[in-house]
C-alpha cells in the first residue's frame, strides 16, 4: 500500500499566518504540523509516500522532509495548481500509485489514540476485503464535515457532505484507504456545485456497489481539527499536555520509524544528535536508553 498526504490550499482561515507559509509547515508545539499525518502513514507501515502541494509551498516540504531516506522511506512531491478537491489527489497520483491500494491523509488532520497503530491495521485488512475503508468519529456538531448515516443494525447507508441537518453525530475524518479502483472512481466523479471533485462522491460510489466499510473510532480516539487559529492552538495545547504528563512525544516521525524497523539505533543516535540542541533531539537520544 502506498500514501498520499493532500497539503495543499491556501489556508485562508489562518490568514495572515499563512500568507508566506503553508499550513501544514505550521508548528502544532514542537513539531510541524505535517509530521502528524506523515505519522499517521509511518503507523500504517507505509513507506512510499507521495506530497501533494502547490507551486508556490512545495521546495519548503522538499527542504523538510527530502526524499524521505533520513527515516528509511520514500517521499515523492507531486504539484497541484489549483484546488480540484480531495479526490484529485487520486489523478494527480495515478502514476505514482501504480497498481497498488492507496492510503490518502489530509495534511491538516491531527489523530492520537490508544492502539492507533492496531486501528489502521484493520483498516488495511478491511480496504483489502471490501475495496475502501474510511471512518466515523463522533463529533459536537458535525455540520462542517463529511456525516455517516447508519440504519438501526449499524450497516452504513448514506454519507452526505456537510448537511445542515445531519442523520447522525458521525463525521468522516480525512484518512481514507481504497484499492487501486479508487484511480478510475476519481476520474468519473462530476465536479460539484464548488467545482471540486468530493472525496464523498468517492466514498458514495464505493457504498453503492456495496464495497465501503466504515470504521468508528472510539472515545479513546482523538481528531483535532487544525483549521484555524483557535483549532491550532488547542492542538498544540493536547499535544503539550499529553507529552508532559506521559513522558513519550506524538508523532515523532524518527521514533516511529525506528519503532517499525525502517531506521536502525545508528541511524536513530545520528538523527538525534542532529537535533541534541532541543528537548526534541534529546527525547530521540533517549529512546536508545530503553
Amino acid at each position: 500500500m502506498k500514501g498520499i498526504i493532500l497539503a495543499g490550499g491556501k489556508g485562508t482561515r489562518l490568514y495572515p499566518n499563512t500568507i508566506a507559509v503553508s499550513k501544514q509547515l505550521l508548528p502544532i508545539y514542537d513539531k510541524p504540523l505535517i509530521y502528524y499525518p506523515l505519522s499517521v502513514l509511518l503507523l500504517a507501515g507505509i513507506k512510499d509516500v507521495l506530497l501533494i502541494s502547490t507551486p508556490h509551498d512545495i521546495d519548503n516540504y522538499k527542504e523538510l522532509l527530502g526524499d524521505g531516506s533520513r527515516i528509511g522511506i520514500n517521499i515523492e512531491y507531486k504539484i497541484q495548481t489549483e484546488p480540484r478537491g480531495l479526490a484529485d489527489a487520486f489523478i494527480l497520483g495515478e502514476e505514482f500509485i501504480g497498481k497498488d491500494s492507496v492510503c490518502l491523509v489530509l495534511g491538516d488532520n491531527v489523530f492520537y489514540g490508544n492502539r492507533f497503530s492496531d486501528t489502521l491495521k484493520s483498516a488495511i485488512q478491511s480496504t483489502e476485503k471490501y475495496g475502501a475503508n474510511i471512518f466515523g468519529i463522533m463529533v459536537k456538531d458535525p455540520r462542517a464535515f463529511g456525516v455517516v448515516e447508519f440504519d438501526k443494525n449499524g450497516k452504513v447507508i448514506s454519507i452526505e457532505e456537510k448537511p445542515q441537518k445531519p442523520k447522525s453525530d458521525y463525521a468522516v475524518p480525512g484518512l481514507y484507504f481504497y484499492d487501486n479502483d479508487v484511480i478510475e472512481i476519481a476520474k468519473n466523479v462530476k465536479p460539484s456545485e464548488r467545482g471540486e471533485i468530493e472525496i464523498t462522491a468517492v466514498n458514495n460510489a464505493y457504498l453503492e456497489k456495496g464495497r465501503l466499510h466504515v470504521t468508528l473510532m472510539g472515545r479513546g480516539m482523538a481528531w483535532l481539527d487544525t483549521g484555524s487559529p483557535k483549532g491550532m492552538h488547542k492542538a498544540a495545547g493536547f499535544v503539550k499536555t499529553v507529552q508532559e504528563m506521559q513522558g513519550f512525544y506524538i508523532s515523532c516521525i524518527e521514533e516511529i520509524a525506528w519503532r517499525k524497523g525502517f531506521i536502525d539505533d545508528d541511524k536513530l543516535r545520528k538523527l538525534g544528535d542532529e537535533l541534541s540542541m532541543t528537548d526534541y533531539g534529546q527525547y530521540i537520544l533517549s529512546l536508545l536508553e530503553e
